[in-house]
Order: structure tokens, then sequence, then C-alpha cells
């Protein structure tokens, strides 16, 4: 399937891309939160979460670590949000498996909040035991 991610891939559209190994690469996205707010993409197209093997996440989270490294390095940001939009209904508006490290800091006015809801008395637990994996 192509995506536009394979076409950033593969030069058809530009972007700086500012990491790139055997399983994916890292772009800087072009409608950022803040500046310097990276996308981590799967050289391969997994969907979702759920579409993509283990040792492609378990990478994806250590070139996240690295790339949070090098945003409070260059950019001295006090802190990232590591986000995936996993699914349509979650936001996630390219089907292609991809990870944004955004760099934040104290003053920057912006909070990625979500409303709050509550339990019901005994729905918690409830839901918690119908929730429980191994």
């Amino acid at each position: 399937m192509e995506t536009v991610f394979t076409k950033i891939r593969a030069g058809v559209i530009p972007s700086a891309k500012v990491y790139e190994d055997e399983l994916c690469f890292v772009i800087l996205d072009i409608n950022p939160v803040n500046k310097g707010h990276l996308l981590i993409i799967t050289n391969e197209v997994y969907p979702t979460l759920a579409d993509a093997p283990d040792e492609v996440l378990s990478h994806l989270l250590v070139i996240a670590k690295k790339a949070d490294a090098k945003l409070r390095e260059v950019l001295g940001c006090a802190a990232t949000n590591v986000v995936i939009n996993n699914g349509e209904a979650s936001g996630q508006e390219i089907p292609h498996l991809h990870l944004h490290i955004i760099p934040r800091y104290d003053d920057d006015g912006r909070r990625l909040t979500f409303p709050k809801s509550r339990y019901d008395e005994g729905e918690i637990g409830a839901l918690g035991k119908r929730l429980e994996f191994d």
C-alpha cells in the first residue's frame, strides 16, 4: 500500500529527514505543534500498532528515546510528548504507523489534555476484571 509516508521515504515528496535505518525513518513534521516536532515512521506500512511486529515496535521506542535526547540537547526543551494516534477514531490521519515526538517547554501554552470522566460505583473493578490479560 502506498501512503504519503512511502512517497516521502522514496523521495517523491520532499522532507527534512533526520534519521533512517532498516526499520524506520525520522522526519520533521511539516505542521508542527512546536518547531522540532518529529515523526518516527515505519519503513513498511503497518496501519496500526496491532499490525506491526513486536521487534519493530521495540525499535521505534529505542529511536524515540534517541530523538527525545537529541531534541533536549539541541532545542533545550524541558520535556517531550510521545504520541501514537492508533486508528482513525483516535485522530490518525494516515494509515501508516508513526510516532510523534513533540518538544515541550514550560511556557509553550500548549496542553495535550483529555476531558476526564468517572466510573460508577463498582464499575472500575468490573471493567478491570474484563480487561485483564497475560
